[in-house]
């Protein structure tokens, strides 16, 4: 790795009381999930194809391409980058955040890769809207992938939700976000929210209605660290959420900034670390939760992407070298 960066940190509240008692209830009961190895680390965020298949794109800079139906993975393209939010364009091309290149466009058939934008510190996640227009992230402007826990540390809020136009245009459409992670759209289209990873919350934009260009948080408090975001059936947002909210980062935050650079320059293994869990969470266009699912069984962890189709969810993480498939409980 390489050497780390200084750290300027900021005093931060976090929202309390912290939900912690849902870090132990799963509501329904989460089946314990089966695993797809795709032979990589990192199968960070996945996507359903019309084609039948899942695309995935992997630490070494492989998008990849699973059957639904099973078998081994093949090798679609390489972004030369790091690959992480995946999603599939109208045209069937695929719309590749990469934390190094930008936000790049990868066509499943020759594997050929354009850059659609780019010089971003940390290109993260999208949302395609029906005319094109692409929503996407940019973590944060101080700190890259090798380094995401410097800015959780810091919590200086230099993230920005960004937009491309069919046209090619890029602009920011709202800066100041704790980490911008998970991007996804509302159902009818009237909003875009945007996971702020290290503030616990969602947060969106409006497109339409008497609030357009206005943001509010759409659902706040949340008892674990949101990541990648997607939209499902009846409207629902599900977040992925890779670990639980730590107490003792919490309180971290709200003391003087420089425990938290002593605690930077600590060896990793010193430092708090995520905890091991499979979980997902699902809210409707109000920010009312409406599924927590969660579970120890499996051994998966870290769970950064989320996915439904069919009455499957479809799961991918930063760490592992599967996709988790979990069938949707029923209520």
């Amino acid at each position: 790795m390489s050497s780390r960066p200084r750290i300027d940190p900021v005093v931060w509240r976090p929202p309390v009381p912290s939900p912690r008692a849902r870090e132990r209830v799963s509501d329904p009961p989460m089946p314990a999930p089966a695993v797809r190895q795709v032979g990589a680390v990192g199968p960070e965020d996945v996507v359903v194809h019309p084609d039948g298949n899942l695309y995935t794109g992997v630490e070494d800079g492989r998008v990849l391409r699973l059957s639904l139906d099973g078998g081994p993975p093949a090798v679609v393209a390489s972004t030369g980058g790091r690959p992480l939010g995946v999603e599939v364009s109208g045209d069937g091309d695929l719309v590749v955040s990469d934390a190094y290149r930008g936000l790049l466009r990868v066509d499943p058939g020759s594997g050929a890769v354009d850059v659609l934008a780019d010089g971003f510190r940390l290109c993260d996640n999208a949302a395609v809207a029906p005319d094109g227009t692409i929503y996407f992230s940019d973590s944060s402007q101080r700190h890259g992938l090798a380094h995401w826990r410097a800015d959780i540390l810091e919590h200086t809020g230099t993230g920005r939700l960004l937009r491309r136009d069919p046209g090619g245009t890029v602009e920011v459409i709202l800066g100041g976000l704790q980490f911008a992670n998970g991007v996804a759209l509302a159902a009818d289209g009237s909003f875009v929210a945007v996971a702020e990873t290290g503030a616990y919350r969602v947060t969106r934009v409006w497109l339409s209605g008497p609030n357009a260009g206005q943001h509010d948080v759409l659902v706040d408090n949340l008892p674990g660290f949101p990541d990648n975001l997607s939209t499902g059936a009846d409207g629902r947002i599900w977040i992925a959420l890779a670990t639980p909210r730590n107490p003792a980062l919490d309180r971290l935050h709200a003391r003087t900034p420089a425990l938290r650079k002593v605690v930077w320059a600590l060896p990793t293994a010193l430092q708090p670390a995520p905890a091991r869990t499979t979980w997902v969470l699902a809210v409707d266009p109000t920010g009312a939760v409406v599924a927590d699912l969660q579970t120890d069984a499996g051994g998966y962890h870290m769970v950064t992407g989320v996915r439904e189709h069919a009455g499957h969810l479809y799961l991918g993480s930063l760490v592992e070298t599967g996709i988790a498939v979990v069938p949707l409980p029923t209520p």
